[in-house]
């Protein structure tokens, strides 16, 4: 697991992963420079797919993208901590995890999912995308690489925390 900063749609992995809202439509942050960079096409796929609930994921075609896939991951919106949060937002990144070995995918690159428009505290969510996608390496060899790919750099510091608290 490694952190970087900058554009996710730029990087060359098998997959990136959209932090998406549960109608897969695009929308704003990076959910909406994914959608702008595939094209068009990837709007039309995840309105064919439907709707995803949040702790979900689905997976489409990279269009334009370098990346071949773009999972799609519901994280939850904040409402304080009280209503699951934290278990949906590990659920949306291990459920990632899963489809994309199941594509297949050696190599995956997250956004910092639900610090967004959906309000989520962001040292709370990189400790627990962090231990999720830890947690979910262990028993899956297929995937090779998981990269951090935080917008700013005080989310990859928040990140990068983390996994050096991991090697402690």
């Amino acid at each position: 697991m490694t952190v970087h900063t900058g554009d996710i749609t730029e990087l060359m992995v098998d997959a990136i992963v959209n932090a998406a809202n549960e109608s897969l439509a695009p929308g704003g942050g990076v959910c909406g420079a994914i959608h702008r960079a595939a094209g068009p096409e990837l709007a039309a796929e995840c309105a064919a797919i439907g709707p995803c609930a949040t702790g979900d994921a689905v997976i489409t075609d990279g269009y334009a993208l370098a990346p071949t896939r773009i999972i799609h991951a519901v994280g939850p919106v904040w409402h304080g901590g009280e209503q699951g949060e934290a278990a949906l937002l590990a659920l949306a990144y291990a459920r990632s995890l899963q489809l994309a070995a199941q594509k297949g995918c050696r190599t995956v690159a997250f956004p910092a999912i639900s610090t967004g428009i959906y309000g989520f505290p962001a040292e709370q969510a990189a400790k627990i995308a962090v231990n999720s996608v830890a947690g979910v390496l262990v028993a899956e060899p297929r995937i090779r690489q998981v990269i951090f790919c935080c917008f700013s750099e005080d989310s990859a510091a928040l990140h990068q925390a983390e996994l050096d608290a991991l090697k402690d």
